[in-house]
């Protein structure tokens, strides 16, 4: 195993994922191309809206074809969304309950991805914007119990603000090994979830990472980082992600880029460079 990967109970989860949103036509070809360059983690959604998680699948049934990877290598995570996220093109029946959706749309996902199991199902965030509906928590108990049937391993959820995490805490029966947020400098890297993160011993996945920080990886502290281990802006940020405990997810689609940001396992920000990427959007606003 990567010295790099997370343990969480007792399943490996890879270091870095390689996102599949908005790839389109491009979405099996570039899901090949991660894996034959590192990715061992996937990351997708039964949202066509965004995603064309079937493609996806037949990215990785080519990549275990050629021999590559097998299935036990990999680690797949998708996500159930709620009617409100999807547009006409739904993987369930919107009239069922929701817990029956959620069968549906993983049962969906099984075919989609040519697998019997999922290694992470994540709630594509709550249905409203403060706090938790009914729904909400129906959609976490269903999930809940694809895990006690063995269909799923680890739980998580998405888009999820701080108010709306404490209360899934309080109320969940099997706890979320996960939080995958979009991850902004200018609020310390998402910090208040972090740290809600840690109290609560769930690890945290950052999305975004570049393009929600424009202004930061542009920065000149983070060039002069960069200048001096001769690496991209890019590469410092998706290797502080990775020392601060978070997963990064890069949904690049460059093979270069892929390269570059296995690579990362391979050096080390110092604590004095930690602490200033740490606050650097704080302190410039951006």
């Amino acid at each position: 195993m990567p010295p790099h990967d997370h343990v969480i109970d007792g399943i490996r989860v890879p270091w870095i994922l390689y996102g599949t949103a908005w790839k389109e036509d491009r979405t099996s070809g570039l899901t090949e191309t991660a894996i034959r360059n590192g990715f061992r983690g996937i990351d997708t959604a039964n949202q066509r809206k965004h995603y064309d998680e079937a493609a996806v699948g037949q990215g990785i049934l080519s990549a275990i074809r050629a021999g590559i990877v097998t299935r036990d290598d990999l680690f797949l995570q998708t996500k159930f969304t709620f009617t409100g996220g999807q547009d006409h093109r739904l993987p369930y029946d919107p009239r069922a309950p929701i817990a029956q959706q959620v069968e549906q749309s993983v049962a969906s996902s099984l075919r989609h991805l040519n697998t019997t199991w999922l290694d992470s199902l994540v709630l594509h965030g709550p249905s409203v914007r403060t706090g938790l509906a009914v729904s909400d928590l129906q959609a976490w108990q269903a999930m809940e119990d694809l895990v006690d049937r063995g269909i799923v391993r680890l739980l998580g959820i998405s888009n999820v603000a701080l108010d709306q995490l404490e209360l899934l805490c309080s109320r969940a029966r099997i706890p979320s090994h996960f939080v995958q947020n979009r991850c902004y400098a200018a609020m310390g890297w998402d910090s208040a979830i972090r740290r809600c993160c840690s109290d609560a011993g769930i690890t945290y996945q950052g999305f975004s990472l570049l393009t929600a920080n424009r202004a930061i990886v542009e920065s000149e502290p983070l060039a002069v980082i960069s200048r001096r281990h001769n690496l991209t802006p890019e590469q410092i940020v998706f290797r502080f992600a990775m020392q601060v405990g978070m997963i990064p997810l890069t949904g690049t689609t460059s093979e270069v880029h892929m390269r570059a940001d296995i690579a990362v396992a391979d050096f080390e920000l110092s604590s004095e460079e930690m602490a200033l990427i740490e606050s650097i959007g704080v302190r410039t606003g951006h």
